[in-house]
């Protein structure tokens, strides 16, 4: 597999750029954001292509700018994706409340697109085992839905056994283990204690 520096030397060569050309290019680039950190040196562009050195921001911004990329293209090449993934947010848990807009940019994640023909809304069930197909589509705090390590639950609309603590038409997730079997709803509704609600409707 090709690096990210094999990648860069490959796509100049291809649009037959002289390292030359690309210091060149990279100090027009840093006269005019009046900033060196975006000036690409041919000793330094020698490095990132041979020996696996990895670029600055400012000088990925100046060769993605020179080469015609997207900058998260060639982010890709290093294994960085600027797409922020649900599942890494969970690593750190600020104690203080806060707005986040780390999920802002995300087009798509991956969220129920097809349910179990068997899905009853009248009744209560584990949501996890209804769901068919996973697919992409931009609703991002919804990922977390495809986790396997909780069940997750739906309250039927005809269900009153947790009134009013879980109305009927409710979602609900329990950290406390997979429930099996035919008492997985009742499992679901005695679990309360354990249960966190996601979203209720009025």
């Amino acid at each position: 597999m090709s690096t990210g520096g094999q990648k860069l030397r490959v796509l100049r060569e291809k649009l037959g750029l002289t390292m030359r050309d690309i210091e060149t290019a990279s100090e027009r680039i840093a006269r005019k954001r009046q900033n060196e950190e975006y000036l690409v040196p041919i000793s330094r562009l020698s490095d990132f292509e041979t020996k696996g050195v990895i670029p600055s921001i400012y000088r990925l911004y100046s060769l993605a700018v020179i080469y015609r990329r997207d900058l998260r293209e060639i982010l890709l090449w290093y294994g960085v994706s600027l797409d922020v993934q649900v599942s890494d947010l969970e690593i750190s848990a600020p104690p203080k409340s806060h707005l986040s807009d780390a999920l802002a940019n995300l087009v798509t994640v991956q969220m129920p697109v097809r349910m179990d023909p068997g899905f009853d809304p009248r009744k209560t069930l584990n949501f996890g085992r209804m769901v068919e197909q996973w697919g992409a589509v931009p609703l991002a705090y919804l990922e977390q839905f495809s986790k396997v390590d909780f069940t997750y639950g739906y309250v039927g609309s005809e269900d009153l056994t947790m009134y009013p603590i879980l109305p009927p038409g409710s979602f609900i997730f329990y950290p406390g283990g997979r429930i099996t079997g035919q008492g997985a709803g009742r499992g679901l509704a005695l679990g309360v204690r354990a249960a966190h609600l996601l979203c209720r409707n009025p």
